[in-house]
């Protein structure tokens, strides 16, 4: 197996570990695609474990950055999996490097305890953590396609975070992280202290579902678009869609418990929904 290939094959383990969602749909690309999945994966995921895992993630992230830029002066910043196969993308596909920094930058915002004060701001913030991933793929499923495809990507990012977040509101809170904007929980007279007292009631699933339809918007938006994809890739993005919204109806299932538990789709009924994608009308 040669360097390049040993680099794809250890991006493809972190996308297996961290997202079998994403792992499972985009496994249908071929195969020069599905591996630059990988590697952009790959580099995604190390920007996020900086910030949620490191020791002391502010310098680690410049650091990051740094080798980041020195990566796009030309050089390898070192032989480590990541570079190499991302150095391979960046060679076979013509890649748009604003959104690798836009992510890094949104990254960056979670380094100290993050409060959300307004939608707009939430908003922007699921930009630059979230559409930025989709932006970073499209040079990649969709070459030639990137300007018109571009606004349904930055919709499928966006439908995506939010999912995330309302999904991982209890984990976020151990980190001193609260996404739901205070304009929002003023709305609906929900509290901090209802908040970091796990309190559910009928105002915790107002300002909840608010937030989840949101989502659920950003996703229609999204699958306006897919007919524009690439037929190899068309699958995978809209199975990538389907998997992750699928997310929001099984919290509802749960009865909105997201403080202790953590809410997934199991690997039967992500089956059935692949199978069943087809005949829904997006």
């Amino acid at each position: 197996m040669n360097t390049t290939q040993s680099a794809y094959e250890y991006c493809k383990a972190i996308i297996d570990k961290h997202s079998k969602t994403f792992s499972k749909a985009f496994a249908l690309l071929p195969k020069k695609q599905k591996q630059a999945v990988w590697a952009i994966y790959a580099f995604c995921r190390q920007v996020d474990d900086i910030v949620d895992e490191g020791e002391n993630p502010s310098k680690d992230l410049e650091e990051f950055e740094r080798d980041f830029h020195y990566f796009l002066a030309g050089h390898l910043p070192s032989n480590e999996p990541m570079w190499v196969a991302l150095q391979d993308v960046f060679q076979r596909f013509n890649m748009d490097t604003v959104p690798f920094q836009e992510m890094i930058d949104g990254q960056r915002l979670d380094i100290d305890s993050h409060i959300v004060q307004t939608k707009d701001e939430l908003m922007s913030y699921c930009y630059l953590v979230a559409s930025t991933v989709g932006l970073m793929l499209l040079p990649v499923i969709a070459p030639g396609k990137e300007e018109k495809l571009r606004e349904g990507a930055i919709h499928l990012g966006k439908g995506m975070q939010l999912t995330n977040i309302l999904r991982d509101i209890g984990e976020d809170m151990e980190r001193k992280r609260v996404y739901i904007p205070e304009e929002l929980m003023s709305t609906y007279n929900y509290s901090y202290e209802d908040l970091y007292n796990q309190t559910i009631n009928s105002s915790f699933i107002q300002l909840w579902e608010d937030l989840a339809h949101k989502a659920e918007e950003h996703y229609e938006r999204a699958l306006e678009t897919i007919d524009e994809y690439p037929l190899y890739s068309r699958t995978p993005v809209k199975g990538a869609s389907y998997l992750y919204r699928a997310i929001l109806p099984a919290i509802r299932e749960n009865h909105y418990q997201v403080f202790n538990e953590r809410n997934y789709v199991s690997d039967q009924q992500k089956k059935v929904i692949l199978a069943n994608m087809n005949m829904i009308k997006a």
